[in-house]
C-alpha cells in the first residue's frame, strides 16, 4: 500500500477509538486493506441510525477510489444503495488524497436529507448540514508546541492528521516558536485536539515515542470576519518575528499576533 494510505489507516485508528468502531479486516501489499467503520447518523426522524461502513481500500488507493458497502439495521438494502451511490459520488471530489475519514464525517451528516428526499437528497460537494456553520464562519483554533524532537514525524503526523479530519491552516516555525493555525468544522478541530494530547506524536530525550504533554490553547473562537480562508495546510518557516507578524496580518488575524505571539519571544 501507498504511505498515504498507510498514514490514513493509523490516523483513522486514533480518531475511532471507540469500543469496536474501528477494525482493519485484511491488509495486503498486494491487495489494498479492508477496514470497517461503525458509526450512528441521524436519520429523517431525527433519531440516531447506526450505520457499518466498510471500506476496501486498493494497492494503488488514494489515486483511485475505494470501494465502499454501507449497511444497517435500520435502513432497507435500497436505501443502502442510494447512500451509497452518493458517498462514491462524493468521494471523486477528493481525489488523490486519502479520504475515508471524510466520507464518514459526510455521510453523518447528510443522511437525514438523503433519506429525506431519496434521488434529490444533497448531491456531490454540498453538505447541508454544514451550510449555516459554514455562512457563520469556520471553526479557528491557535495552539503553541512546545518543542519538536522528531521534527519530520511529528510535521508528517500533524499533516496527516488534518487531511483526515478536513482541516486546513498553518503550521508555523519562527526560531524556537511553534504554531499551529487550525480551521474547519468546530467537531473536527476538537477531534485534532484529542489526538494530539493523547497519541505518541513525539519523541522523548531517550528516543521513545511520547504523548505532546506541553501543547497550549492560545485561542479558539469562530473565524474573525477578516480572516482570509486558508484553502489548505501548509508549514512554513520564518527568520524574523517581522515575517511571523505578517502571515497574520496577511491571513486577517494580526489581532491575535500582540496578545498571543509575542509573549511567547523569550
Amino acid at each position: 500500500m501507498a504511505a498515504p494510505a498507510q498514514e490514513e489507516l493509523e490516523a483513522l485508528a486514533a480518531i475511532f477509538c471507540g469500543p469496536g468502531e474501528w477494525e482493519v479486516l485484511s491488509r495486503s501489499g498486494t491487495q489494498g486493506a479492508v477496514c470497517r467503520v461503525l458509526t450512528k447518523a441521524e436519520g429523517p426522524s431525527g433519531a440516531d441510525t447506526p450505520l457499518e461502513l466498510v471500506f476496501h481500500l486498493p494497492a494503488g488507493y488514494p489515486a483511485c477510489l475505494p470501494g465502499v458497502s454501507i449497511s444497517s439495521e435500520r435502513l432497507t438494502r435500497a436505501q443502502c444503495a442510494a447512500v451509497r451511490d452518493k458517498l462514491l459520488e462524493q468521494a471523486q471530489g477528493f481525489l488523490p488524497e486519502p479520504m475515508v475519514h471524510q466520507l464518514v464525517v459526510w455521510v453523518q451528516q447528510n443522511l437525514r436529507h438523503l433519506l429525506a428526499a431519496p434521488g434529490s437528497g444533497a448531491g456531490p460537494g454540498t453538505c447541508p448540514a454544514a451550510s449555516a456553520t459554514e455562512a457563520e464562519g469556520p471553526w479557528m483554533t491557535l495552539l503553541h508546541l512546545d518543542h519538536m524532537r522528531a521534527k519530520t514525524r511529528y510535521v508528517r503526523t500533524v499533516r496527516q492528521w488534518a487531511s483526515a479530519l478536513g482541516l486546513t491552516g498553518r503550521l508555523l516555525f519562527m526560531g524556537s516558536i511553534i504554531l499551529l493555525l487550525l480551521q474547519g468544522h468546530r467537531d473536527r478541530v476538537k477531534e485534532y485536539l484529542v489526538l494530539q494530547k493523547t497519541s505518541k506524536v513525539d519523541v522523548d530525550s531517550s528516543g521513545k515515542k511520547c504523548r505532546e504533554r506541553m501543547a497550549s490553547v492560545l485561542w479558539e473562537a469562530r473565524a474573525p470576519p477578516g480572516h482570509a480562508r486558508f484553502l489548505a495546510f501548509e508549514v512554513k518557516e520564518f527568520s524574523s518575528l517581522d515575517e511571523l507578524r505578517k502571515e497574520f496580518e496577511t491571513a486577517g488575524l494580526e489581532a491575535l499576533f500582540p496578545e498571543f505571539v509575542l509573549g511567547l519571544v523569550k
